[in-house]
């Protein structure tokens, strides 16, 4: 039976991220109400993407850590493998 996922070891550090993500999420919605200059919106929207891209990298480098490369069966690890492929996949078409 599997261990917990490899992401728990980090969790604190994982949530103190996602609540710096939530802060900008939430000045983003103050800009755009009192109508700030787009290009002060675009800033701040630029950090908050890179803060979540930051969460996905973490996530994604103990997911390959921890998940796949410590698997012995080769068929597993292949298996495993093209599951981070995809993953990898879809985190670089979201940002184009």
């Amino acid at each position: 039976m599997p261990g917990p996922p490899s992401y728990i070891t980090d969790e604190r550090a994982l949530i103190a991220r996602l609540h710096r993500v939530e802060g900008q999420v939430q000045a983003l919605q103050r800009q755009v109400r009192r109508q700030a200059p787009c290009t002060d919106i675009l800033i701040q929207l630029s950090a908050a993407t890179k803060a979540l891209d930051s969460v996905a990298l973490v996530l994604l480098d103990h997911h390959l850590r921890h998940c796949v490369a410590p698997t012995p069966d080769p068929i597993e690890r292949h298996d495993r493998l093209d599951e981070a492929s995809r993953a990898i996949r879809l985190l670089v078409h979201s940002q184009a």
